[in-house]
């Protein structure tokens, strides 16, 4: 299982296919993953193969390596298209993710006014009141929504709470106004059990079309597979299928962008 998992509190800068020149700030431990998904796709691995013994980092720590560092880069004349944050896990589990935001959004300014302050999420604690509000501050509000398929979703996002569910993930989505971009793994394959994985297919499309509607997010981005995945038997969705998804979801009236 040749999955990776990212030092903390700062990655990068890295070269992102969706986002361009990234500074990823990891929130969560160097040496294992905290999350609410245990996604069989996810490039860290699973959490049950991960558990840290580390603690997270604090938010002062976080903010004295990411003003090191943006400081570094600014005085070697950097480019930065964006701050990232996503790493080992869940960013929002995060106790302190509001004021971690706020002192982000600081920093940027300082340094890099230009730069984007973007959220990976899965949406699952967006419902919080100071994980909204974070999320509301962020410049790209990027939730995570790979079907409206309850069976899919515990078979592949696998979420850790038994209180997880879809209706109230997009109601939360939704709740945004339109400060959310939806994110959108598409693949081929079997799980661990040989059961296909496959949501490429109109009758996963469609349903996932008609709940963008009821979101309204500014932007949709779509991808698939690019790193190692823990569960082996996945494999990418095509370039002519993503460019079709893609195509309807213009069709549809919101902007798309597509990550092979």
């Amino acid at each position: 299982m040749a999955t990776i998992l990212y030092p903390s509190p700062i990655v990068g800068p890295i070269h992102s296919r969706r986002l361009g020149i990234s500074l990823g700030v990891n929130v969560n431990p160097s040496d294992g993953k905290i999350c609410t998904f245990d996604c069989i796709y996810c490039e860290v691995g699973y959490n049950c193969t991960r558990r840290p013994t580390l603690p997270r980092p604090s938010r002062e720590l976080i903010a004295e390596r990411l003003e090191t560092k943006l400081k570094e880069m600014h005085t070697a004349g950097a480019k930065l298209d964006v701050i990232t944050f996503s790493g080992n896990g869940e960013p929002t589990t995060h106790p302190d993710f509001l004021h971690i935001i706020e002192d982000t959004i600081r920093l940027r300014n300082a340094y890099y006014p230009e730069a984007k302050v973007s959220v990976l999420t899965n949406s699952t604690l967006a419902h919080r009141p100071d994980v909204h509000r974070a999320l509301l501050l962020a410049d790209n509000n990027i939730m995570k929504l790979d079907t409206v398929d309850p069976a899919y979703i515990n078979k592949v996002d696998r979420p850790t709470q038994p209180s997880y569910n879809v209706e109230n993930i997009v109601k939360e989505m939704a709740s945004f106004n339109g400060h959310c971009i939806v994110q959108t793994m598409f693949m081929h394959g079997t799980d661990d059990n040989g059961e296909s994985v496959d949501n490429t297919s109109d009758g996963f499309v469609s349903a996932w079309l008609q709940t963008l509607h009821r979101i309204r997010p500014s932007a949709v981005m779509i991808y698939t597979i690019d790193r190692e995945t823990p569960c082996p038997t996945l494999s990418k969705a095509t370039h002519e299928e993503l460019d079709d998804i893609r195509d309807r979801v213009i069709a549809e009236g919101f902007p798309c962008s597509v990550g092979y």
